[in-house]
This record gives structure tokens, C-alpha cells and sequence, in this order.
């Protein structure tokens, strides 16, 4: 298997009324969207294992949750390959544009910066029509460190117009700007699961996303399992020839309902292995904030985030209200808030690596890449191109130039390709 940076000839092919329960769907015509599933995710420097969900009606709302799971990396040279994993939910709007539509979407990224340094943490990314962006999301508690706490990913569309916002752990943390609208009587899709890239050099021990969707009605439900396709393309661990590190581990639960995405990949020495460490519990919070903030009570949502972040919005008071409401619902998510253990990497990369780091993400000539140091408290680097560039979304379409900002550590803050720099 022939494994390297990205190229650009790859295969080119809101809010909540109330806190209500689960409830069972309207009888909307569905069925699983493999055709289009598999279409979309089968380029072969970038590798999936997801699970495509089109519940038959329109979508205005997705909703999932996982736990920071211990993304590893070999300690070994990697230089001129992307080596990089994410958990991602993605939400497709509207797919009257053909296969590669707009979309949204939010998640955990892991990225090996060099043969012993590697980053981790959440953001989220939106695809328009002549380009696309992506931002790091710095705020959450243990957010950038894989602790196995849970973490919950949403995205609303907003009452008014055809944006969407990003929510994390219940706290907004962007709008969509280039968004199509929700098409009345034509399915839109959900995927959730991994991605890969230079799967010789990571070891993802299993991901179990938990996923939900809101209609029109504004309530929130799970698809049925009927209506879900499910994506291997490197191939299902010990299922014909299909060998570590080159496959997946895959598990999709529910019985008749889409309940929970179960994915892992396996590294160089073997099968991918759950962490044993133990699982946080919910901070004490008493003394450090009000008991309601926006109308949310705090301790009961910290105890909810341990134990089960995808009721939250059913058994925590004033959560669904203040997600309609106010852009701040979980105070102990907020950014300057590490957890107790964290500690920050202190190292610092140097502007040849991030030149050769950005030429192979963005697929231009290292030549063509401009590094500037800056003074900010998050961003040291500025990075830049005016080379034809796919993005960071390897789809067949190329976008004229691109700008990156990444930390002293050397984790990507932000990037913009194409139009979306203007």
C-alpha cells in the first residue's frame, strides 16, 4: 500500500424547545445511504471507519458524545507523511449539491508532529462553496488531553437563516457562514466515526460515539438502525486478509435503533487496546460557582457529564432552555479552565518543520509555504500559501491558497483555504 501526503488527485467522485425525551419518528421514507456513504469515503491516503446515518426527513440538529480515548503514535520518523486521527460528527445540511456537499463538522483531532512530540484536542471545520476553515477548540475540561473524560459535540441550525452553531460540552463555540439550506421533503445525512491518515503510525483504541438527530419538531431521536450505512475502508481486523495496522475495529449497537458507533484501528504491534485508566469523576464544585448559571444547574450537570452526557439534555434543569438562550451553559467548560492534572507541553517547533508539516496537509510545494513568527498568547506561527491546495478536505477539489496559525507546541489554532480567507 502506497501511503504519503495528501494529493490533489484523490478520488474525486437551532435550537431545542424543551427537554423531552426520545421519542419514535414520524413515518418518513429512509433507507441506509451506502452508495453515497461509500462513494465519499473511499479515497485511499485518507481512511474511514464511520457510520453514515439518513433518517428520511429533515435534519436540524446533531448530537454526540465519546470519550477522550488515548490516540497514540510510533516514536518513529514520519517526516513528509500527514500521520493525524479524529473521532468526527459531521452534519450534512443539504445534499441536492451531489456527493461532496457543504457540511459541518466537529470532533476530536490527534496530529504526530514529529518522531516523539504528537498534539491532541477538539475542533471544528466547515466546507463551503469556495473553500473552507477550521478551528481548534480551547476550552473544556481535560479537552487537550486524553484522560477519558466524556465530551459532548453539537450542532444546531439556528431559527432564523441557514447556519448552524457549534456547540462543546453544551458552550457555543462558533457559527457556520456558508451553510445551504435544509431542503423540505429530501433526506440529509449524518456520519460519525473515524479518520485516518498514514494508519502504518497510529494505534486508536475504541471510540463508542453515541449520536442523536432533531427534526423539525425540535425533539431529538435516534435513527433507526435500518437506515444506517457503515463504512470500513481499510477493512474489518481478521476478516479475510485484513491485518493490523491496516484495518478497522467496528461495532455498530442498538438493535433496531442506531444507538452507539463503536471504532478503533489497531497499530503496528497488534490489535487496538482500551486504556485501562480510570474513568474522571465529576469535579466537586462547591465553592467555585453558583449553583444556576443561565438558568443551569451546575452540579447536577457536572454529574451528568461523568455518567451519562447523552440524557444531559433530558435530565439536567435548564440545559435545553439555556442552549436556546445563552452561549455559556457549562461554566466548568469554559476556556482558562485546565483540569487539575493537565499539564501543557512545553516544547516549540521550528519553522522548517512546520513548513514541511503544512506542505503535507495542505498539499502544496514546500517552496510555496511562508512561515512568520507571532507574539499571541495561543498563536506563535503564522503559516501561509498561494498554491492550489484541497484543504483539509481531500476531495477531489483543489482551492487557491491557504493560512494556518499554530501554537508553540505546534498545534494547528486555525486554517482557511480558498474563499473562506476572505
Amino acid at each position: 500500500m502506497r501511503l504519503g501526503r495528501r494529493t490533489s488527485g484523490l478520488l474525486a467522485a437551532a435550537a431545542i424547545a424543551a427537554a423531552l425525551p426520545l421519542a419514535t419518528p414520524s413515518t418518513a421514507q429512509a433507507a441506509p445511504p451506502t452508495e453515497s456513504c461509500n462513494i465519499e469515503h473511499q479515497a485511499r491516503i485518507v481512511f474511514w471507519a464511520v457510520a453514515c446515518a439518513q433518517p428520511g426527513e429533515p435534519v436540524i440538529g446533531a448530537f454526540a458524545t465519546w470519550r477522550n480515548e488515548p490516540i497514540t503514535f510510533t516514536q518513529t520518523d514520519s517526516s513528509g507523511t500527514t500521520v493525524q486521527a479524529g473521532n468526527y460528527l459531521t452534519m450534512t445540511p443539504n445534499r441536492e449539491g451531489g456527493l461532496f456537499s457543504h457540511y459541518v463538522q466537529i470532533g476530536l483531532h490527534a496530529e504526530k508532529t514529529s518522531a516523539t512530540t504528537s498534539t491532541y484536542g477538539p475542533r471544528w471545520t466547515e466546507l463551503g462553496d469556495d473553500g473552507g476553515k477550521t478551528k481548534a477548540i480551547n476550552q473544556g475540561i481535560g479537552g487537550n488531553t486524553p484522560d477519558r473524560t466524556n465530551h459532548t459535540y453539537m450542532l444546531l441550525r439556528q431559527d432564523a437563516g441557514d447556519q448552524w452553531d457549534v456547540l462543546y460540552d453544551f458552550n457555543h463555540v462558533g457559527t457556520t457562514t456558508d451553510q445551504l439550506p435544509v431542503p423540505r421533503g429530501s433526506a440529509n445525512r449524518i456520519d460519525i466515526g473515524l479518520e485516518v491518515m498514514g494508519p502504518q503510525h497510529v494505534n486508536v483504541p475504541p471510540i463508542t460515539s453515541r449520536v442523536q438527530y432533531m427534526t423539525e419538531n425540535k425533539i431529538w431521536y435516534r435513527a433507526d438502525t435500518e437506515d444506517v450505512a457503515q463504512v470500513s475502508s481499510l477493512g474489518t481486523c481478521g476478516q479475510g486478509s485484513y491485518t493490523a495496522p491496516y484495518c478497522f475495529t467496528t461495532q455498530l449497537t442498538g438493535g433496531t435503533k442506531f444507538e452507539q458507533w463503536g471504532a478503533g484501528k489497531p497499530g503496528p504491534n497488534g490489535t487496538a487496546q482500551a486504556t485501562n485508566r480510570t474513568v474522571p469523576a465529576a469535579q466537586d464544585l462547591t465553592g467555585e460557582q453558583p449553583d444556576v448559571v443561565n438558568g443551569v444547574n451546575q452540579a447536577q450537570l457536572a454529574k451528568c457529564m461523568a455518567t451519562e452526557p447523552e440524557r444531559c439534555l433530558e435530565t439536567v434543569p435548564g440545559l435545553a432552555a439555556c442552549i436556546r438562550t445563552a452561549k455559556v451553559c457549562n461554566t466548568a467548560a469554559l476556556p482558562g479552565k485546565p483540569a487539575a492534572n493537565q499539564s501543557l507541553p512545553r516544547f516549540e517547533t521550528s519553522p522548517a518543520d512546520l513548513r514541511s508539516r503544512a506542505a503535507a496537509t495542505f498539499d502544496v510545494p514546500a517552496r510555496t509555504v511562508k512561515v512568520t513568527a507571532v507574539a499571541h498568547t495561543t498563536t506563535r506561527w503564522e503559516v501561509s500559501s498561494t498554491a492550489p491546495t484541497p484543504g483539509l478536505d481531500p476531495r477531489g477539489r483543489t482551492f487557491d491558497g491557504f493560512k494556518a496559525a499554530y501554537s508553540p507546541t505546534g498545534q494547528l489554532q486555525g486554517a482557511c483555504w480558498g474563499q473562506m480567507c476572505r
